[in-house]
């Protein structure tokens, strides 16, 4: 299947699509820097307004670290052959929504003039998910223990 005009018979030449292809993939290219101005229209402003010091902490935790693995799923992306066009459709409108998110639970931060909860000594920040073990307390793998 080629392409070809609307009302002509003839094909466009290849390297005309080849160019539409890439000034649609600039287009959406430019969707990537928005400001956090545009990044707060994404996201409901009164969302926090009610939250505590406590559940504000969790949630901006919760936030940075949704932010992290879809800027690492864009990165990802962008690898394959057709990578900035999947990064654009899969990840940017989500990337765009918690970013807005985070800028509406940073001012709600300040608002509240919360601070840090500072973490004991010798605790990790984040703990670890408990793994799950089999009868014989070996750790469940995914290869290797499937049930037959």
């Amino acid at each position: 299947m080629t392409a070809s005009l609307p009302g002509s018979s003839q094909p466009l030449p290849r390297a005309l699509v080849v160019a539409a292809l890439l000034a649609s993939g600039l287009g959406l290219g430019g969707c990537a820097g928005m400001s956090d101005e545009m990044t707060a229209a994404f996201a409901d402003p009164a969302k926090y307004d009610l939250y505590d010091c406590k559940q504000l902490e969790v949630e901006r935790k919760k936030l940075a670290a949704r932010a992290a693995e879809l800027q690492g799923l864009m990165e990802k992306a962008q690898t394959g052959v057709a990578g900035p066009v999947m990064a654009e459709i899969g990840y940017r409108n989500e990337y765009i929504t918690v970013r807005g998110q985070t800028k509406n639970a940073d001012e709600a931060w300040q608002r509240n003039r919360c601070l840090e909860t500072p973490q004991p000594a010798g605790k990790p920040e984040v703990s670890a998910a408990p793994r799950a073990s089999d009868r014989s307390g070996r750790a469940l793998t995914r290869s290797g223990n499937a049930v037959y």
